[in-house]
């Protein structure tokens, strides 16, 4: 493998917190990782970036020594575990983060260290690859991260497209041209569901996110805010996560517009066999509902009826529910646990 450019002195820490960290406990330790640098980049719902410049002249530690020192502090002040990887480039930090082990941080050193790493991983074990892409590639008897990066990037495009082949090939060699851009955290709420039992069924798991969907859109409206785009985190059964993100198309707080999303990035994961372990829906970039345009008639009855219902929906659920929900879609009542 061949790589445009060596820079030991930019090192880049992808951070995990747990699956059960709260909202503000992510925001505690994105606000710690700031005490290391700048350059802090929030990656909801539950991860960041930080990238470190001249570490060790400043700290008098390597990047892999003031990780662990970071993890510690998250610990004795939040009661909050950490996950870090650290490496030279945004993915393969990514990829390292998912793999520490018990000692929380794995440190990639230098490019034989990251070679030594990447290339007998499972190949959906890369971040960013999808479960349909990962299963293209098995077909095809690409079944480790050497066997991707070792690979024609020509065959590559054309398994998997032209500009998906190209990254996941590059990044399977360690490579990434993205770097970390400092950013506040947005404002945004969110609602997980984890399975009891690993799942394949869709009925399962769209009635999970039919309920994570209408619990997100209650607590939005009792806000009096609007979305204006949604994210899902999938995790699954091997320890991977597979994230999109999708814009809405004018900012809304209605069920059936996020509804209508969410169900759209789930079936652009276009999941095969991939047994699922727990669904996280995010609703970002919350602002006052006041901000958006106002709500205009849509000469579509269904759409008008569905409208009229949910402020009745949600004051017989503040009145009666006592922090439950008691009335909604009849899908969302699916057991999917």
């Amino acid at each position: 493998m061949s790589r445009p450019h060596e820079d030991r002195d930019c090192v880049i820490w992808h951070v995990r917190c747990r699956p059960d960290t709260a909202p503000d406990d992510h925001r505690r330790i994105l606000e710690l990782l700031g005490e290391y640098t700048p350059l802090v980049q929030p990656l909801p719902p539950l991860a960041g970036l930080a990238q470190l410049t001249g570490t060790t002249a400043l700290f008098g530690l390597d990047p892999g020594e003031l990780a662990q020192r970071a993890r510690v502090q998250a610990i004795a002040r939040y009661g909050i575990d950490l996950h870090i990887g650290v490496a030279d480039t945004w993915a393969t930090a990514a990829t390292a983060s998912a793999r520490t082990g018990p000692a929380g941080v794995l440190h990639l050193p230098n490019h034989r260290a990251v070679e030594t790493f990447l290339a007998p991983l499972p190949v959906d074990a890369l971040y960013g690859i999808g479960p349909a892409q990962a299963a293209t590639l098995r077909r095809y008897g690409l079944h480790t991260v050497g066997a991707l990066a070792a690979m024609d990037e020509s065959v590559v495009c054309r398994l998997l497209g032209g500009k998906a082949g190209r990254t996941l090939r590059a990044r399977a060699r360690g490579i990434d041209p993205r770097t970390v851009t400092a950013a506040r955290m947005p404002q945004s709420t969110s609602a997980s569901h984890s399975f009891t039992i690993d799942t394949i069924d869709p009925v399962r798991v769209r009635a999970a996110l039919l309920d994570l969907i209408v619990t997100l859109a209650g607590r939005i409206r009792g806000r009096e805010q609007t979305a204006r785009a949604l994210t899902l985190a999938v995790a699954l059964a091997g320890g991977g996560t597979v994230e999109r993100t999708r814009a809405l198309p004018a900012p809304s707080a209605h069920t059936e517009d996020l509804r209508s999303a969410a169900f759209r990035i789930l079936d652009a994961m276009a999941f095969e066999r991939g047994r699922i372990r727990r669904l996280t829906l995010i609703a970002e970039d919350l602002r006052p509902a006041d901000e958006g345009p106002g709500t205009q008639l849509t000469l579509d009855p269904v759409r008008e009826n569905a409208l009229r219902l949910e402020p009745v929906l949600d004051r017989i659920n503040t009145k009666y529910g006592n922090g439950r929900r008691l009335a909604g879609p009849a899908g969302a009542y699916l057991k999917a646990s």
